[in-house]
């Protein structure tokens, strides 16, 4: 029985850790105004394609 009791604490603590983390990624996302630094990194994929067209 103590194991079970273990068991259930340790999951009701890792159900509150989880979503403090998602609550903090969705705080450093939308509410920190990080839309530039985003921007840059949403381009970087194409970053390639206009060192090609110079060569």
């Amino acid at each position: 029985m103590a194991i079970e009791q273990i068991f259930d604490s340790a999951s009701s603590v890792m159900t509150v850790v989880s979503f403090a983390i998602f609550m903090g990624i969705v705080l450093w996302t939308f509410l920190l105004k990080r839309s530039a630094d985003f921007d840059r990194a949403a381009a970087l994929p194409f970053a390639d394609d206009k060192e090609d067209e110079h060569v």
